[in-house]
């Protein structure tokens, strides 16, 4: 294919004759790394948090809770809205929100402060998710997405999983509010290579009052979702009937005239299958993450710190996969590519089913390892599917809707664990069962990537001697 202007990039897409803008790449993965270790940096933090402030530890998971709740509730949303306004301003405007937010976390005197200041950081970090696929789709020629997208996919899940070993860090040498205040220094960065590298596009304006009445509504759904899985990790399956709340919720919202951009969007050719396949494989992991642990603990008798190193072998699986996955991508098919990965995700989980309590760390280490490897080559060309069939006027809404895909599959992935789990009274059967759901989760996106339709030969699917290189 040769180097001229492709039309499906987008606005702001650069043209053939110009350089692809890794720096913005590189800054814009800082900027998800950062958003996407604040969902769980604090977790670590939390007995010190309860401790200085004097609240019951009860009271602590609305520390948590605040975070995720507009960073689900107004991921859609926030994707509409940024698909009418500038790069820059809107780059800007984010990365300030969230700098400004993290600094009254840090600074809080009391829990409602605390917690008043993690919904605004929230709120801010869901402009960054939407944002960030959209910058880095743009930023680089399509034959270079792959691997563009291979520096966003690998940062953002690094950056959930290596949360509570740098908030440990952070809260033992500095204390708790720096694990907030980090984020300051990190923001400037990435605000200073954005104002450097992205045209000043159009300003920003304010959203109208639809806009408030659907965050409004999916923000009520989301809550009610996130409260029946979070309660259900601690109170029982019955909790799991709050989710009843979102269905009217979610009605009212297909109704409204602004939910036609998902419309628009799951309609395009080429959509649908990475969506699910996305949600089905972070559904899995968040699964996988919830009940190893306890596995490595009760049946093998291993220590926590033992398990949780152990755990450590799949991200580094996936941070040395997530550059390949995008580099092949490129190279070789993005659906190809993701393909390949999901079937070795797969082929990694159901090597686990076993669950054998003979097993030594080793054994769980080099399954898991295989599975983060699988992950790590299915994240970055997956979503760079995602985003280069997606309509140029909508790339922010399909980066919105990509990160509350991998979200809400993070948050349902523990519920179903537990729920799953409890059916056999946390017995050891019930911890394979758990696996054996997340591996058929994962054959479901195996299922999904081959039988999506593909709108045409894209930039990422064609093979290398069709095109020139980069």
């Amino acid at each position: 294919m040769a180097d001229g202007p492709d039309h499906r990039a987008g606005p702001g897409a650069p043209p053939g004759g110009e350089r692809n803008r890794w720096s913005l790449v590189v800054a814009a993965g800082l900027a998800v790394f950062m958003a996407s270790i604040d969902m769980s940096i604090v977790n670590v933090a939390l007995p010190a948090i309860e401790h200085d402030l004097g609240i019951s530890t009860s009271l602590t998971e609305w520390v948590v809770l605040a975070y995720l709740l507009p960073l689900a509730g107004l991921a859609l949303p926030s994707g509409r809205w940024l698909d009418t306004v500038g790069r820059r301003p809107a780059l800007v405007f984010s990365l300030t929100g969230f700098a400004l937010a993290s600094v009254a976390a840090g600074l809080a005197p009391s829990l409602a402060w605390l917690v008043g200041a993690r919904l605004v950081q929230g709120t801010f970090g869901a402009l960054l998710f939407s944002l960030v696929p959209a910058l880095a789709t743009t930023a680089v020629r399509p034959q270079a997405r792959g691997r563009a997208m291979g520096v966003i996919t690998t940062l953002g899940p690094l950056g959930l999983i290596s949360g509570p070993g740098l908030g440990g860090l952070i809260v033992d040498t500095m204390g708790w509010p720096w694990i907030f205040f980090v984020n300051v220094p990190v923001s400037v960065l990435v605000m200073a290579v954005g104002l450097r590298t992205l045209p000043a596009g159009a300003p920003l304006h304010a959203p109208d009052r639809r806009w408030f009445a659907e965050a409004l509504l999916l923000s009520a759904a989301v809550a009610a979702l996130l409260l029946a899985l979070s309660f259900t990790a601690s109170g029982g399956p019955a909790w799991m009937l709050l989710v009843l709340i979102t269905v009217p919720l979610l009605i009212a919202w297909g109704r409204m005239p602004s939910s036609n951009g998902i419309r628009d969007l799951f309609r395009t050719p080429g959509e649908a299958g990475p969506h699910i396949a996305l949600t089905s494989a972070a559904t899995a992991i968040g699964t996988v993450f919830f009940i190893t642990p306890y596995f490595m603990q009760r049946e093998l008798g291993e220590s926590l710190s033992a398990a949780g190193v152990t755990i450590l072998l799949f991200p580094a699986g996936m941070a040395l996969m997530g550059p390949v996955g995008g580099f092949l991508g490129d190279l070789w098919g993005a659906k190809r590519t993701a393909l390949l990965g999901a079937a070795i995700f797969t082929l990694g989980l159901a090597l686990l089913l076993p669950m054998d309590g003979s097993w030594t760390l080793g054994d769980m280490a080099w399954r898991l390892f295989l599975a983060g490897c699988g992950n790590g080559l299915f994240n970055a060309p997956n979503m760079a599917m995602a985003m280069t069939h997606a309509p140029p006027p909508l790339l922010a809404t399909t980066g919105s809707s990509t990160s509350l895909a991998r979200t809400m599959g993070f948050a349902l992935g523990p519920a179903l664990a537990t729920l799953v789990w409890a059916a056999s009274s946390y017995q050891h059967s019930g911890m394979r069962a758990a696996v054996t759901v997340a591996t058929v989760l994962s054959a479901l996106s195996v299922v999904a990537l081959l039988r999506m339709r593909l709108p045409g030969k894209q930039p990422s699917d064609v093979r290398p001697a069709e095109r020139k290189p980069v």
